[in-house]
């Protein structure tokens, strides 16, 4: 079925629309849960959590990409859930790894123009990651967005976990580097 119909069940209100979104993404969003927390079982619970946020939210808002909306959605619900179990109970702290890596590159939240700074951040990432070549972006994504664990990552793409780390680590240089020349306060 394709995204535009299942957003049209959504606003017609039709509880098949949840069961389409399983169908099409339930695999998609248990990966990206599984990801950060470690646990099925946890992982199935944000993924069910995501169907309701899903519900709740259309209407009013129509996604332009149900793919990205539903990932996004599992992504924050896996996050929280992780913060509220503590880093190192799940998966031997690969987010908290991750999201780690790229303190150095991401400015903390906080003062009264944060709005209008994280669209700036949000619009210097983007071309950032569209001035890599694919592969790049993809693991680079993977990492950061996805959490996907480095061994993982090198497994995916046929490379030694040192060279996947040693990429990543030339990227987030690369990034921290770019907005500074844009002049992003770190």
């Amino acid at each position: 079925m394709e995204d535009n119909q299942i957003l049209e069940l959504y606003w017609k209100r039709q509880e098949t629309a949840i069961t389409r979104t399983a169908e099409k993404y339930g695999r998609f969003c248990q990966a990206i849960s599984y990801n950060i927390l470690h646990n099925r079982e946890d992982a199935e619970e944000c993924v069910n959590d995501t169907w309701l946020n899903a519900w709740n939210s259309m209407p009013p808002h129509y996604p332009n990409r149900l793919s990205a909306y539903l990932g996004k959605l599992t992504r924050n619900l896996s996050i929280n859930r992780f913060k509220s179990y503590g880093a190192e109970k799940r998966g031997g702290g690969q987010a908290a790894l991750a999201l780690s890596e790229l303190s150095d590159c991401v400015p903390a939240a906080g003062g009264v123009e944060e709005a209008v700074e994280e669209m700036v951040l949000v619009d210097a990432i983007e071309m950032f990651l569209y001035g890599l070549a694919e592969q790049k972006r993809n693991i680079f994504i993977r990492r950061y967005w996805y959490l996907t664990p480095v061994k993982e990552l090198a497994r995916i793409y046929g490379m030694s976990e040192s060279r996947v780390t040693s990429m990543l680590f030339r990227l987030r240089r690369e990034l921290r580097e770019q907005l500074e020349k844009e002049g992003i306060v770190l």
